[in-house]
């Protein structure tokens, strides 16, 4: 979970990293700036979630038909990951 939200913050910050980082190598040739445009800015990170949220519900692994195996401790004291496995059709 904390991985798909650090996705989400990331491209959120990628249009405010471009424009700062364009501003300055700007300002360093002497180019004249104005003022950042923080609508624009805020705009695009908005419409990059909102892509990659479409491209979520598009591409993502559907599970359906598959039954839940939560994780188990073993005797080891390991703790197993919960995994989805191919359900039987003879059981349904």
């Amino acid at each position: 979970m904390l991985e798909i939200i650090a996705l989400r913050a990331l491209l959120v910050a990628a249009p405010f990293a471009f424009w700062f980082a364009w501003r300055a190598w700007a300002r360093r040739s002497g180019r004249e700036m104005g003022a950042t445009p923080w609508p624009w800015l805020f705009a695009i990170g908005a419409a990059l979630v909102g892509i990659s949220l479409l491209a979520t519900a598009l591409f993502h692994r559907d599970n359906r038909g598959e039954v839940y195996v939560p994780g188990e401790v073993t005797a080891d004291g390991r703790v197993t990951q919960g995994r989805f496995e191919k359900q039987d059709p003879a059981t349904k």
